[in-house]
Order: structure tokens, then sequence, then C-alpha cells
């Protein structure tokens, strides 16, 4: 199906192409690959009278003399130009051959110009025998046949009429008159094959020269397509394209040298030889052609040798076709002595081609819009600011998508440096990825990925400017890695701002926009830890002055005289109240007045925080130039696995084109393996829990029996309890567990969304974000959402306990609440996690380095070269900015989901993010290859988590402070049942906890040693033992938990309230940017209409000024030949 398509393409170009030209080789083209019941339209233009309009003098006339004789023929080959297939002037032309057609066209339509004679109108083909005209006709078609000839001889080779590149005036020297004649570059032979011929260029300055590109091709659609599915004759079509352009035989006099990177010089001596050549070259041989992508691969003495060696052949023969310029560095050259290096490079017709294909937009002028005013406090921020060269190292301008038909609009000082380095390593990997190499198994087999997975390359990536510690020399241009280094990625330089804008140039907008967020996002987090750190130091301030729960469980009148029930069946004895004196005051660090206010505050910050950043992203959007990215993402960013499993197409309802479709049911069963899947180890993560719970309750009993019978432990009891001893080394287990499963679970995850084949790479990365986050969420906040929401609530009373599977007693809070356990486990899983990654992300890739370079370095003698160099590095994957992503938003989730918790865990993760900017500057800088470029106008689908946890946390924060804490039961007391109005908290704790009686106790649950006491105190609203309804829940219970609900409604409410609000009074786009898109917009409308109307006039200004001096020279022409005739 796809060769179909690919064919009808071709013929749909062959046809168009041979409809503008009328040449045998259009109609040839058309004919090889027109549909069955097709055919072609063959309506062309004189080619030879527009040849006349552009040369008037004599030499002009025997070009176009010597062209038509050219076209009476086939090509010349070394038997045949000397002789055999001239005709006479005057005999009729064989029939549909283009001489016979054009000499046909020009006899209908040959009138005499206004104000000539019409006795003397000249006409081919008409000449008298003897005539003079008759002698310069056979003169001006021997003098091409001789040159023909000679070229031939030079050369064994087939030679082949070459027209793609045609400069006005430009024309080798005549051997018999060098200084005096030049001919057309239309009549130069050009070999198919071998080494080309070295042409040295004159000028005629008699006309002006046109637009090269002032007419937009028809055919220019289907060659875009065609690029799309990574056709590897698009190239050669863009030439024919070229070759039957009218305007392209008006282009630059210095055409078939564009920039350095002519064909022209790759024949040429190398400039550098291989001991002589610097190692951070980034050149080919030649010293002029830059390397933009690096292959490199290994001989396999395995059985499937031989098929990779021709998937490599095909390839890179495929990549040649497309117009890419492969250099081969051999095995014996690299330090190792096993690895080859296949160097890309990507002349100027192909960035121009796939330019297009890819909508990149380029600059056309400067802009002329101030830069945006300076805050009023700016001075003060001047220390945290970089050079300007470095944060602004480019101008602005005015940008439209780039046109290859158009290229006098843009801003074209130096074509080599034109294109960025990231546009230009984005172009070949977009080559790369869609290059076929072959049928396999009755399927067409494409892309880079394909072969890198299957081993036939070992790597594929795009090089460094150079080594990062030091500048680059000459010819090498700036070394923008060592800029980035010396101003992003040391530790020195952490309170300074990022170049985001030199970031972007050199990785692209993708990794470019990662930054932008992480940076705002560090930005942000400075007010929410400076307002946490103060409520973490009020409640610091305000520990010994305390009269609440505290200081009454501290007190040994007080909690000193309280015994409280067994914590376990059997094992556990009584123990008293004051044991838990350090526990309730840590306690009152979290759990204290400014907890609800702290809440309250992050709720507004969370939409605080994603209002602005949507206005920051907009101003992005505008600096960046991806206003209208939305729509090239839909086009350009299908993924090639997704077009290789394709069987139908399907018409695209808005641009009305043929398009891949995969139909839902063929992918229908993998959707339902991957929610299986999914489910399946959201529940294994569910089960880890549990056995972490299990474990809790198991040794529980054994670390309080231990800790009572061991004398050695005497001093550490005050603050090592056994309910502290058990909560943090549960929480070490969990979080061991944690980094276990997803190890596994990133593999799975990523195979599974494979099997999916998602359509683009935005679909892939939705399903794989989607996959991930919902595994990540369960498995970092499963043990949390416990220990807030469910440890100690269900644990019913002594004689009547809750049991985990009818063996393990249910846990129990401390008397002072859960929160101090909830603080706990948040501390260590989120500072084990953001300590682990840095150690990863920075030790890791340092290690597999130098190991890798320490087996590499066999013979040091040898260069080791840039792209051996880069070879070296660690790669940087397709998914690690996913998990950059990922652990950014699982730390944004400690943040607000249990903030209420823990005040300090925004001043945890402005600490973490300080370090991590920097980490992963240095990593991506110095420990990773160059990924290639990529465009993103936004964060993507973690945007809408964002929003979705924004809104959760809300919810969260009132039900922790709510249940968790023990502020709302204080408050019912303080207000409801308090009898000390001097001292309204006293006697908070005796009213907190219950009575039971030791007596009622179950013979299974009694404590093995015999205490006097007669009873037993527990955490519960219940009635006494001596009620008639004993242990039940009192009044009490139901007005603290109409309280607590209460509560919950309206701090949702009040913060719903204000977030709406403030969502509905920050717009979107600020205000001076929607002035600046619409200025942009307005001034590149202008500025496209001025370059049309321009071009316009100027090619009806040349072709009057041609056509009357055209008529001139031969009215004067004609009358020295009547004259001389009529001369006896």
């Amino acid at each position: 199906m796809e060769q179909d398509l690919t064919d009808r393409l071709r013929a749909q170009f062959a046809r168009r192409l041979a409809t503008e030209s009328g040449s045998e080789r259009g109609q040839a083209a058309a004919e090889e690959n027109q549909e069955p019941g097709t055919g072609a339209n063959t309506v062309g233009w004189d080619q030879q009278d527009q040849l006349r309009s552009e040369l008037p003098d004599q030499e002009g006339r025997e070009a176009a003399a010597g062209l038509e004789g050219e076209w009476d023929a086939e090509e010349p080959g070394p038997s045949e130009a000397g002789g055999g297939s001239e005709r006479e002037p005057g005999s009729p032309q064989p029939s549909g051959s283009r001489g016979g057609e054009l000499a046909g066209r020009r006899e209908r339509r040959g009138e005499p110009r206004e104000g000539q004679n019409r006795e003397h109108w000249w006409k081919p083909g008409s000449f008298h025998p003897g005539s003079i005209r008759e002698m310069y006709w056979e003169r001006s078609k021997r003098r091409y046949q001789e040159r023909a000839l000679t070229q031939s001889i030079k050369s064994p080779n087939k030679w082949k009429y070459r027209q793609d590149k045609k400069p006005h005036g430009l024309t080798p020297p005549r051997p018999e008159e060098p200084k005096e004649i030049d001919v057309c570059q239309e009549d130069l032979l050009i070999p198919s094959q071998g080494r080309r011929p070295t042409v040295r260029f004159g000028f005629q300055t008699a006309f002006r020269k046109t637009s090269q590109w002032s007419t937009v091709s028809p055919s220019g659609s289907v060659i875009n397509e065609l690029a799309k599915m990574g056709d590897p004759d698009v190239l050669e079509m863009v030439q024919q394209d070229r070759q039957f352009s009218k305007e392209e035989r008006y282009s630059k006099a210095n055409e078939d040298l564009r920039s350095g990177e002519s064909s022209f010089l790759i024949c040429q001596e190398p400039r550098f030889k291989k001991d002589e050549q610097s190692k951070d070259s980034i050149f080919f041989r030649d010293g002029i052609r830059k390397i933009d992508f690096v292959l490199s691969y290994v001989d396999d003495i395995k059985k499937e040798a031989e098929l990779k060696a021709e998937r490599r052949r095909q390839f890179e023969q495929n990549l040649r076709k497309t117009g890419l310029e492969l250099e081969i560095e051999d095995k014996m050259n690299s330090e190792d002595g096993r690895t080859y290096f296949v160097k890309i490079h990507a002349p100027w017709e192909v960035l121009v081609t796939y330019a297009e294909v890819l909508g990149i937009k380029m600059p056309v002028k400067e802009s002329d819009i101030p830069s945006a005013d300076r805050l009023p406090f700016s001075c003060m921020l001047e220390p945290l600011k970089l050079p300007k060269d470095v944060k602004y190292p480019t101008p602005d301008y005015f940008t439209v998508q780039f046109s290859r038909h158009r290229q006098e609009l843009f801003l074209i000082k130096d074509e080599s440096s034109f294109f960025p380095s990231s546009s230009r390593n984005r172009i070949v990997y977009y080559i790369l990825s869609r290059c076929p190499f072959g049928m396999e198994d009755g399927k067409k087999r494409f892309g880079i990925e394909r072969l890198l997975n299957s081993h036939t390359y070992s790597s594929a990536f795009p090089l460094h400017d150079g080594q990062y510690w030091k500048a680059s020399e000459p010819p090498n241009p700036v070394n923008q890695r060592n800029i980035l280094y010396r101003n992003w990625a040391r530790f020195s330089y952490f309170y300074k701002e990022q170049p985001f804008n030199l970031i972007r140039d050199y990785y692209g907008e993708k990794i470019g926009i990662y930054f932008v967020f992480l940076g705002f996002y560090t930005e942000m987090l400075f007010f929410a830890a400076m307002i946490g750190l103060a409520c973490f130091i009020y409640g610091l301030l305000t520990i010994p002055k305390t009269s609440g729960s505290s200081s009454e469980i501290c007190d040994p009148k007080i909690g000193g005289q309280i015994i409280m029930c067994p914590l376990c069946d059997e094992l556990c004895d009584y123990w008293r109240l004051n044991s838990t004196c350090l526990a309730s005051k840590i306690s009152h660090l979290f759990d204290n007045e400014s907890t609800v206010f702290f809440a309250i505050f992050m709720g507004i910050w969370v939409t605080l925080f994603l209002e602005f950043w949507k206005r920051r992203q907009a101003r992005l959007e505008y600096e960046w130039d991806l206003v209208d990215f939305e729509e090239e993402q839909q086009q350009l960013q299908l993924r090639p696995e997704f077009e290789a499993m394709c069987t139908k197409r399907k018409l695209n309802a808005v641009t009305q084109e043929l398009e891949p479709y995969l139909p839902l049911c063929s992918r229908l069963p993998w959707y339902i393996l991957s929610g299986v899947t999914v489910t399946l180890w959201m529940a294994l993560v569910v089960a880890c829990m549990v056995a972490v719970i299990v474990y809790r309750l198991s040794v529980f009993a054994t670390f309080a029996s231990f800790m009572e019978s061991e004398a050695s432990l005497k001093h550490v009891k005050s603050f090592l309890t056994p309910q502290i001893t058990t909560s943090l080394s549960g929480s070490c287990l969990n979080f061991i567990v944690i980094l276990i499963l997803n190890f596994f679970y990133e593999k799975i995850s990523a195979w599974i969304t494979k099997m999916e084949i998602p359509r683009t790479h935005q679909e892939y990365e939705s399903s794989l974000t989607l996959k991930m986050f919902l595994f990540q969420f369960v498995n970092y906040y499963s043990s949390c959402f416990y220990v807030a929401f469910f440890k100690g609530k269900f644990v019913g009373y002594p004689g009547k306990y809750t049991y985990l599977f009818g063996v393990w007693r249910s846990e129990e809070c401390d008397p002072a609440g859960c929160l101090v356990e909830l603080t706990t486990q948040l501390t260590i899983i989120m500072t084990g996690k953001q300590i682990f990654g840095n150690i990863k992300e920075a030790i890791y890739p340092l290690v597999l380095n130098w190991w890798r370079r320490r087996k590499a370095r066999t013979n040091s003698e040898k260069l080791y070269s840039r792209w051996e160099q880069d070879h070296d590095l660690e790669t940087f994957g397709s998914l690690e900015l996913f998990y950059e992503y990922l652990e950014t938003v699982i730390q944004f989730g400690f943040v607000t989901l249990f903030v209420a918790s823990f005040p300090l865990a925004p001043l945890l993760a402005l600490l973490n993010n300080i370090i991590e900017i920097r980490v992963d500057a240095w990593k991506l800088t110095t420990q990773y290859r160059r990924p290639v470029a990529a465009k993103a106008h936004s964060i993507g689908v973690w945007q809408d988590i964002l929003y979705g946890m924004a809104v959760l946390s809300v919810a969260t924060n009132a039900v922790i402070v709510a249940f968790t804490s023990d502020m709302v039961p204080r408050l019912v007391y303080h207000y409801a049942y308090s009898v000390n109005e001097s001292w309204p908290m006293s006697g908070y704790i005796n009213n907190s906890l219950s009575v039971f009686l030791i007596a009622d106790f179950p013979n299974n649950t009694v404590p093995s040693e015999k205490r006097d006491y007669n009873t037993c105190r527990y955490r519960d609203y219940r009635n006494p033992p001596d009620s008639e309804d004993k242990y039940a829940h009192n009044i009490q219970f139901w007005h603290v938990l109409a309280a607590k609900m209460t509560f919950i409604i309206i701090m949702e409410h009040v913060v719903f309230l204000i977030k709406f609000l403030l969502a509905w009074m920050i717009p979107d786009v600020p205000k001076d940017v929607l002035e600046r898109v619409k200025r942009e917009k307005l001034m590149t409308v202008k500025i496209l209409h001025d370059f049309e109307l321009n071009k316009l006039k100027e090619n009806l200004r040349l072709n009057s000024a041609s056509s009357t001096d055209f008529a001139k020279h031969f009215a004067i022409k004609e009358n020295q030949a009547n004259l001389a005739e009529s001369t006896p």
C-alpha cells in the first residue's frame, strides 16, 4: 500500500514536471511512472527563444543554436559527438522531438516584431543555400559538437546534460577564444560518476539578474509529501524541479560554489591530512564540510554479519540518494581498532529542502519591537544576571517559515552558518529516521532506530562543538558547549540565572523548555519555602510556652500518672504517657496554629504557580517562535514505527491528503493488555505496602520487648521509642521496595507503550506518561496516604481490636496524633529519593564514561578524534527528559499533597532543585552525547497532571488538618468542653483519653506480666466502663467528627473560590506579548507582500528590457546581413 502511494506521488510529480517543461526528459519520466489509463500533458515553453532573449549578442545565439542542435539528437557520447547526427538547417525536424516542436511553434507564431520589415523576418529552417545565415548556423553547430567531443574524450564515462544549476551569464571559456567568448553552463556536460571537472566561470554584466526563486513550483507539495515518507530520491526530484524552472536560468553568479559546500570542492584534495588534523575538528577531511551527524558500527563475526553489512550498504546508498554526503573512517584509524565511523554532512540543497518540509522558521528582518521595560528593583538582581552576550546570543528577528523558493527573503549572510547546528542535526535525524534499507519479510524496513535496535549500527549522534573545558580554535566555529559549561554547568554559578536562549540554540526547544520550567518552579518554591520555614520557626519558638498537649504529656504529675493500655497483645506491657514526651514536642513543630494557615497558603500558591507558568510559557512561545507550533506538530511528528506498521491510508478531512491509518481493532488487544498490566502492577504496589504494614505490626512487639529487657538501651528510650523505631525501619524498607518496583516497571511500561503503536511522538509520550505516573503515584504516595488517612482510624478499642487478616492487630497512632509518623515517612521518602537521584545522575554516567574510555584507549599514538570522544560518552536516551519531568512532578506532589504535615518540604525541594539544575546541566554538557534537537511548545501532558495534583492537594491538606493532626479536636475542646476560662486547654489530654477496665481484657490479649492496675487509658472518645452503653462512642466523638467535616468543606470552598478568582483575574497571555505577536504577524505579512511585489516588478521590468534589447540587437544584425548580401 505504501509503495503504491509512493509510485502515485512519483507519477504525479513527473506529470507536473512534464506539464511545466514539455521536455523529453519530463515526458519520459511521466510515461515511466504514470498510472494506467493516464497520460502526460506536454505543454512547454520556448526555451530557445528564452536563451536568445537572455543572450542577445552573437555568442548567445551560437549557444542557443548549439542547444537546439543538442535537442535534436540524444545526449552525445564519445562515439557520436563528432558527427552523424547533424541535420540540415532547412530540413524538417523529426516528429515529437523537442527541436521540431519548438521550430513548429515558432513558425506558427512567427510574426515580425513591431517596426520590423516582414521581408527580412529570419526563421530557422528557411535559410537560402550559401547564405551568411546558413554559414552562421553551421559554424555554431560545429563549434558546439567540437566542445562535446572534447569533453567526451577527457572521460570515458557517460556524460549527462546538466541544467539544474544554470547561473545567469556564467560560461566556461571556449578553447579557441578564451578571452572573448563564454557559453552558458547548459553547454557543460557533467559525468554521472567519477571526478567532476574543474570549472572556471566568467561573468556577463549586460543584464541584471532576477530572483532565483520567483515562482513556487506546483510540484512542491508532492516533494514535501515524499520527503515526509522518507523517499530517498526526493533531492533528485528537487533538482529536476529546479532544472525546468524558468527562474532558475537567472540564478546567482556563484550558484555552483554555494557557501564552500559545493560539490565541485568535494573532489579537491583534503585540506588536512589525518595525522595533521586537529583532534577537535568537526569537519570532513577537506576542512570545509561540517559534520552534522555520526554513525558508528563494529564488524560483526556472527551469522548475521552479512545481513547487517547489506543493510548498512543499502541504508548508506539511500542516504546518498537523499543528498546527504558521507565520509567513512576506517576502523584502523579509530583508537580501539574495531569501530567504523560514518560522518554525515547535510549540504545546502538538503537543508533548504527539509527546512521547508519541517516548517522551520528563519529570520527575515531584525525586530524593531523595543525590549520589555526593566523592573523597578532589577538593579538589585544584577549579581544574579548573566552577561548580555550569553543571555542573548543573537538579536531578535521577525521570522517566517522557510521556503526554498524565496531564499532572497531571508537574512542569509553565510549559508554554512545560516541554519543553527540544532536545526541541522534535527533535519539529518529526520532523514535518518525515514530512510529505507530494504525489504524484509515482505515489508519495507526503514529508520535508524530499527538499525540501532538490531545492532546494525552501534550508535547515532550529532557532534558536540568541541571540548567543554576550552574554547574552540580556528577553523572550528564558536564552541557553544564551552560557553554553556562556563556560564551554566558549574556549581559555583548556582545563584545565577540560566542562559535559556543558548540552551535552546544548542539542544533544541524541547530540552530548553524543561530547564525553563525547572527554573521557574524553583523560583516559585523560594516563596513557599520562606513561608514554610517561618511556620516551622513559629512552632519551634512556641514549644516552651505552649499549654497544649505536649506540656501535659511531659508533666510528671499528669502524663507520668496516666497508665496507657498495651500496644500489642501479650508481649507488650502497660506504659506511661510521659514516655512519648519527645514525640509530642516534635509533633508540635508541625501541628500548631500555623498549620492551617500554611495549608491554605499552599492551596493559593499552587494556583499562582500554574497561572504564572502559563504566562511564562506564552512569553516563551513568542520568544522562541513557537506560537503556531501546534499545527506543525500534528503534521510532522508521525512516528516511523507507526508508518511502518500501517497497511491502510485514510484521507485527512483537513489537509485532504492520505495519511497512514491503523484501525482500532488492530490495537485494541494491546490496549487491553496495557490496562491489565498497569492494574496488576498497581495492585502489586498495594500488596508491597500491606507487606510493609505486616512487617511493622510483626516487629513492633519484638522491638517493645527487646527495649524493655535490654538495660543498655535505657538511655535511648526517651527518644527512640518502639513506635519511632518501627516507623523509621518501615519507612526505609518501603523506600527500598519503591526503588526496586520502579526499576522493573520502567522496562515493562516502555515495552507495552511501543506495542500500542502510538501514532505520533506526542501520543507515545502521553501514553507512557499516564502509565508511569499512575504507577509512581501509587508507589511513592501509597504509604503516605495510609498513614494520613487510615492508620489509627479503624483500630477498635481494648478487648475488641480489629485485626489484619485476623492475625495482626491494627496500628495505633501516638497520643499526640499520627502527624509525626506522616512527617517521618514523608521526609525519608522525599529526601531519600532526591539524594539517590542526584547521586545516580552524577556518579553513574561519570563512572560509565571513565570505564568506556579506559577500555577504548589502546593506542595513544592514534588521533583521538572529536567523534571518538563523543562516542565514548553516555547516551542521552529518548526517555531521559521524560524521567526528569517525572522526578520533578513527583516532587511537586510531595510539596503540595502532604505539605500540611511537613512545612519544610518546599525548603527541601528548593535546595534539591538548585543542585538538580546544575547537576542536569553538568551531565548534559560534559557526560552525555549531544542529544538530537527536538521542538516542543509546552511541557505537554505534565501540565494537565500538575493541574490535577493542584486540585487534589486542596482536599488532601484539608483532610490531613482535620483527621491526622490534632487541631480540630483541640478547637472543639477549647470552645465546647473547656471548664477553665483562664487556661482553656488544661485537661485536654485527660479529656481525649478514654478509660478501659483491665478486667474486661480477653485472656489472649492480656499482658503476660501481672500489674496492680485496675484501668488503663486509650485514645478515643468512648463511654467509661460504668456506663450503661460502655465503650460506645460518646457525644463528643460526634461533635468532633462534625467539626472535622465542617472544616474540610469550609477550607475546600474557601481555597477553591480563591483559586478560581485568581485564575479568572490573571490572563494566560501577558498583554505585551499579545501586542508583540500581533505586531510581528503584521510585519511578517508586510515583508512578504513587499517582497512579492518587488519581485513581480523586477520580473516585468527585466522581461520588457530583454525584449526591447533583443529586438534592437536583432535588427542591427539583420541589417548587417542584408547589407553584406547586397554588396557585390
